[in-house]
C-alpha cells in the first residue's frame, strides 16, 4: 500500500511522526475538542462531527473511483468538511480564538459555490424523473455518490440538533446544498458512466 511504516525508537511502528494515534485519553468515554477542551463521546457535538467524518470517508470512496474532474471536485468538498469538523470541535467560548488562529470557517462564499456548482449541473442537461434508485443504471460512482448524499443528510440532521449553539448558520446551509449537489453529481455519473 502507500503507507510506508518504519520502526521508531523502542521498536514502535509509526509513519513519520513521534506522536502515537493511541493516546488512551478516550478510554474514559471522553474526547478532545480544540483548545484543550474535552467532552463526552456520546454527546450531540461528537455525533455531528462523527457523521461528518463518515461523510468525508464516503466521499473518499467516490474520489477513489471517480474521473479526474469529479475527483478534483470531491477533494475540494472534503477540504471544506475538514474545516466544518474543526469548527464544530470548538466551544462557543473559544470561537474568537478559532477565527483569529486562521482556522477555516464555512462562509456564505462556500454556500454560493455549492449553489453555482449545482446550477452548472442542472444547466448541463441532467434529466431526472421520479425517484432515483441508486445503482439502477450501473454507475458505481453514481451509487457511491448517492450513498454519500444520504450520509450528508444524516450529518445535516446531527448538526441541526446543535443549531441553537451554532453562531455560524452557514454550516447548515452548506450541508443542505451539499446533499443537493451530491444528488446531481450522482445523476450526472449515471448519464456518462
Amino acid at each position: 500500500m502507500g503507507i510506508k511504516l518504519r520502526l521508531r525508537n523502542r521498536g514502535k511502528v509509526g509513519y513519520g511522526s513521534s506522536m502515537s494515534i493511541t493516546t488512551k485519553r478516550g478510554d474514559d468515554g471522553g474526547t478532545d475538542l480544540m483548545f484543550g477542551k474535552r467532552t463526552a463521546k456520546v454527546g450531540n457535538r461528537i455525533e455531528a462531527i462523527g457523521s461528518l467524518d463518515e461523510l468525508n470517508a464516503a466521499l473518499g470512496l467516490v474520489r477513489a473511483d471517480a474521473n479526474a474532474s469529479m475527483a478534483k471536485s470531491i477533494d475540494l468538498l472534503q477540504g471544506y468538511l475538514v474545516g466544518l469538523m474543526g469548527e464544530l470541535a470548538v466551544l462557543a467560548e473559544d470561537l474568537e480564538k478559532y477565527r483569529t488562529s486562521g482556522h477555516p470557517s464555512i462562509t456564505e462564499d462556500e454556500v454560493k459555490l455549492l449553489e453555482n456548482l449545482a446550477r452548472e449541473m442542472e444547466e448541463s442537461g441532467i434529466v431526472f424523473d421520479g425517484w432515483a434508485r441508486p445503482g439502477a443504471k450501473g454507475s458505481r460512482t453514481g451509487a457511491q455518490l448517492d450513498f454519500a448524499r444520504t450520509v450528508c443528510r444524516r450529518a445535516e440532521r446531527r448538526v441541526l440538533v446543535l443549531a441553537e449553539e451554532l453562531p455560524n448558520t452557514n454550516m447548515l446551509l452548506f450541508l443542505n446544498r451539499l446533499s443537493d449537489l451530491l444528488w446531481l453529481y450522482a445523476r450526472h455519473c449515471e448519464a456518462v458512466d
